[in-house]
């Protein structure tokens, strides 16, 4: 379990990040289309899993926004920000953003990435969403970089998170 806070008040999360070096857990998330995929879906590729509570929040936006972004720099990479947000909220927020580098995940159909990554919020008022982290994955699915952000209302370390993809 991990403490983090919101406005300065602790809140924890279901567990901690996976540790680097270990394997990825695989998850199964779903696109704004409502197709679903899997780790096993971005095989080969480098992964920077953008972990928000909610994409209808400013942070999280501006997240998304700047990985959106960073984003063409990186071939053979993608960015995936993932959220429990439903995927037509996930299109709208796209569309309205021009976000097209970036694919939105929600945990409509499986809401085990929570747990099994450790960013499931357990207690106060924002009690089941997702913590805001960044998790890299490398190209044979091994975790290479982990941030628990501290704050929900702090951006992540953009240039560590992206230095490791």
């Amino acid at each position: 379990m991990a403490t983090i806070t919101l406005k300065g008040q602790p809140i924890h999360t279901s567990g901690t990040l996976p540790a680097r070096g270990t394997r990825a857990p695989e998850f199964l998330l779903t696109k704004n289309d409502l197709a679903d995929v899997s780790l096993t879906d971005f095989a080969g590729k480098k992964k920077l899993l953008n972990i928000v509570p909610s994409l209808d929040t400013g942070i999280c936006a501006a997240s998304t926004r700047r990985f959106n972004q960073e984003a063409a720099r990186f071939s053979g990479a993608v960015i995936l920000v993932v959220s429990s947000d439903l995927p037509f909220a996930q299109k709208r927020f796209c569309e309205a953003e021009g976000i097209t580098r970036v694919v939105a995940l929600s945990e409509l159909r499986a809401r085990r990435f929570g747990e099994d990554y450790g960013v499931r919020i357990v207690d106060g008022p924002l009690a089941g969403l997702l913590s805001r982290a960044v998790v890299v994955i490398d190209e044979k699915d091994q975790v290479v970089y982990t941030e628990q952000v501290p704050e929900i209302g702090q951006e992540p370390d953009y240039a560590k998170a992206l230095a490791a993809l």
